[in-house]
């Protein structure tokens, strides 16, 4: 799940459209419209020799009514990708109430990758480096600065945020029978955990 970290009043794009069409497309749209309710993308990718399935939700919360739509994708999420571009601080300022948004309405072991996007326009930086990794600190996130333009950690953002999900199944954390966690075991696949086959409920969804 992408969120966009911006003021409710403004709507400015921090690129997360463009990372996701990177991720799934491998290409760049340096103009996309601006994303009205949710949009969807997905994606095979490769873990421990396991093939995973990602399926990402591209939220907006620029207007209360998209925000309280967006409640049901929190609740369905393994992981959220908060993003901010780092050349416009008010989207830096307010990554405290979204990450408080999130947090009340998923899952307490949902994974949260925290980026900083537009890292190819240095020259007009707003928020340090530093910063970014001092909140991702203080709110034991994981953090990454990316390009959407030019791909520059995009793939990683992704698959280690999927790997940190993995990991959390492969712990006990999740437990991948039950769908609330936002994962399904695809029919190919035994359980992680348990070395079973799915049951058969579990088989009609895809995996991860």
């Amino acid at each position: 799940m992408l969120e966009k970290a911006t003021d409710r009043s403004y709507g400015m794009c921090v690129g997360k459209s463009c990372l996701l069409l990177q991720f799934t497309d491998k290409r760049f749209q340096p103009v996309h419209d601006l994303t009205i309710g949710v949009e969807f993308g997905a994606r095979m990718i490769t873990i421990d020799g396991k093939q995973i399935k990602l399926q990402i939700w591209d939220t907006v919360n620029i207007i209360e009514m998209s925000f309280n739509l967006c409640i049901s994708y929190y609740r369905g999420a393994a992981g959220a990708l908060l993003v901010y571009d780092i050349t416009q601080r008010h989207t830096f300022n307010h990554l405290t109430s979204w990450l408080e948004d999130a947090r009340q309405h998923s899952n307490s072991n949902m994974v949260i990758m925290l980026i900083g996007n537009k890292c190819d326009l240095f020259a007009r930086r707003e928020v340090q480096k530093e910063e970014g990794e001092a909140f991702a600190r203080e709110h034991g996130l994981i953090f990454m600065e990316t390009s959407a333009k030019t791909a520059a950690n995009v793939e990683e953002a992704f698959i280690n945020t999927a790997r940190e999900i993995y990991g959390k199944i492969q712990e006990g954390v999740f437990d991948p029978t039950n769908e609330v966690n936002g994962i399904k075991i695809g029919p190919q696949h035994a359980n992680p955990r348990t070395g079973e086959r799915p049951s058969s409920s579990a088989e009609k969804g895809g995996c991860c």
